[in-house]
């Protein structure tokens, strides 16, 4: 495993989300996936399986100081009256004193970066998490976020695969010292059917999937995969023993396409190009 560090956190570079698993999914998923070697999970407050993760985790025997667990505070609860409680609320599910990295899932439009972060920064400072970040942030609300927080940003959560540019927020977390989380990185099943992908994988001895999860993590990225299939957490596990060449990341880069982003909903994303 290879690690990302960013405001004072480690965070493994390749974690397992558990978006869109139901309990039962997660039930069965979390332990193979802890017998595969992952210890980084994500999930949310809006996924509704904190509880389930739990559990899962719990009767895996999973040593608490041996996971990096994450999970993200949802639109509704940004205000003083909800926030801290809705975050106690996710201790409670999950099972733990506290989270290792507490994130804000999506910017909104009702609630200004500035409060949001505020909000965050007192539910650390009370100790139920120890690093924050944030998710879904444009290059604007990264700079405000981290100019706002009395602790550092660690991370922005963003959609991220080939077939969506996001060097310029690339340049801009490196130059703020904030790290990039990856989700979507299979781009909701377009990446293992692409033939260029398919064609570099043949080269390495791996597949496309593979492939894409390692060109995020050579560019900095930590990678979040996902699967109810515990056929295929091995495959997902096993992307550092090789590297891309110069070449392979150029032409992976090439997918890249003016449409590419797959995740925008209305209300809740920001203008992007922002």
């Amino acid at each position: 495993m290879q690690y990302v560090t960013a405001g004072g956190a480690t965070i493994p570079a390749l974690g397992f989300g558990v978006f869109r698993m139901s309990d039962a999914e997660v039930g069965r998923i979390v332990p193979a996936a802890l017998e595969t070697g992952f210890r980084h999970f994500d999930t949310a407050q809006i996924y509704g399986n904190e509880a389930a993760l739990g559990r899962a985790l719990r009767t895996a025997g999973a040593a608490r100081d041996d996971l990096f667990l994450t999970t993200k505070v949802w639109i509704d609860n940004y205000s003083a009256d909800r926030f801290a409680a809705s975050v106690d609320e996710s201790l409670d599910k999950l099972g733990v004193d506290r989270v290792d990295l507490l994130l804000l899932h999506w910017p909104g439009d009702k609630v200004p970066v500035a409060d949001q972060i505020a909000l965050l920064n007192q539910v650390q400072a009370a100790g139920k998490t120890r690093h924050i970040g944030v998710s879904n942030q444009n290059l604007t609300q990264l700079r405000q976020s981290v100019e706002a927080s009395a602790a550092p940003i660690v991370t922005n959560q963003i959609e991220a695969h080939p077939y969506l540019d996001q060097q310029a927020m690339l340049v801009a977390a490196k130059s703020a010292g904030v790290a990039l989380t990856a989700y979507f990185g299979m781009a909701d099943g377009a990446v293992p059917r692409d033939g260029l992908l398919q064609q570099i994988g043949a080269k390495h001895g791996k597949t496309a999937a593979q492939v894409a999860l390692r060109w995020l993590i050579q560019q900095g990225f930590i990678a979040l995969s996902k699967t109810a299939n515990p056929a295929r957490l091995p495959e997902n596990f096993a992307i550092f023993d090789f590297d891309l060449t110069p070449q392979d990341m150029v032409a992976i880069a090439g997918l890249a396409r003016p449409d590419g982003r797959l995740v925008s909903p209305e209300g809740l994303a920001p203008d992007w190009a922002a």
